[in-house]
């Protein structure tokens, strides 16, 4: 049987760090973070990365594994959490998966695999070249001859996962969508208990999420975008398209109005948090902790050790 693990995942700003952190030093546990910003040094404040303070002395892993201007991807980070749990199983102690990062999450507990190429191949600076050329519909529909499925699964305007799917093609000789089948034919690496984190009352979350944008612009998110510029990390770079880096980045770089930025990122956490709730909700297994307007986390400690030893992890 698979090894058992427990999964905390909930929408930002939702108590899951405060909560992972609790029944690791109750369960011997540690953490392994499923946050997709989370993994880029020098990127804190505007993650709300959990300091050494809120760690209080719990392990953490996959923070900080990257730098800023890399092209992270979630094959990589596959590989390099499963490989964290391993350890932290190896070592008898229990390993906990907290993030809001469904994608992540979901590829490291089904065991997905990953077609492999090379993102520094000459291969993808030629699809991009065409794709400015003659535009990403060109490409789809040579995707569409060569891997219907594919293409039925994409946008023509998708010019990064239509490149993808065209270089595995070409680098393997077998299409992404045989690959995902035999992926998802593939018995799952763990067996996870989720517990799940929410308000019960929308307007709870945004309150929350409003005032912990309010405390990162305190903290002084402002002075981190314009450090991360001023090493000279890419403004389009991945990390720092990342809500609360993109609207400070715009602000900063233009003269313009920071604390309008600051309202942007609200709204952006705001729909980008729905966006998370509708993806953990597909997954009926989930075990959910309703929050009233201010969260009570010895009721969530409470019922979340009532799971885990009906689950077997206690």
């Amino acid at each position: 049987m698979p090894p058992k693990i427990l999964v905390i995942v909930g929408p930002t700003a939702s108590g899951k760090t405060a909560l992972s952190v609790e029944l690791a030093l109750r369960c011997n546990g540690e953490v392994v973070s499923a946050d997709s910003m989370q993994i880029y040094r020098s990127m804190d404040i505007g993650t709300a990365k959990p300091t050494l303070a809120e760690r209080r002395g719990v392990p953490h892993h996959m923070l900080d594994v990257a730098d800023p201007g890399e092209d992270f991807s979630v094959a990589r980070y596959v590989e390099m959490a499963s490989a964290c749990i391993e350890d932290i199983l190896a070592r008898g102690r229990l390993p906990i998966l907290a993030g809001g990062t469904g994608l992540y999450i979901d590829s490291l507990l089904s065991g997905r695999t990953f077609a492999a190429f090379s993102p520094d191949a000459p291969l993808r600076a030629q699809f991009q070249r065409r794709a400015r050329e003659e535009g990403s519909p060109a490409l789809w529909r040579e995707l569409e001859r060569v891997d219907p499925e594919a293409a039925a699964r994409l946008h023509p305007n998708d010019e990064k996962r239509i490149i993808r799917a065209l270089e595995v093609w070409q680098t393997t000789g077998r299409t992404i969508s045989e690959h995902n089948r035999e992926t998802r034919a593939l018995p799952p690496r763990y067996q996870a208990l989720t517990i799940g984190l929410a308000f019960r009352r929308r307007e709870d979350m945004w309150a929350r999420i409003d005032r912990r944008v309010d405390q990162m612009m305190a903290d002084g998110l402002e002075d981190e975008v314009r450090a991360l510029l001023a090493r000279g990390v890419p403004r389009t770079c991945t990390a720092m398209q990342a809500i609360g880096y993109k609207e400070l980045v715009q602000a900063v770089s233009a003269g313009g109005d920071v604390k309008a930025a600051a309202e942007e990122v609200k709204l952006r956490s705001r729909q980008y948090a729905k966006r998370q709730l509708t993806w953990f909700r597909r997954n009926p297994d989930v075990k959910w902790h309703f929050w009233d307007s201010t969260p009570d986390f010895p009721a969530a400690l409470q019922s979340s050790t009532a799971y885990m030893e009906e689950f077997g992890l206690l």
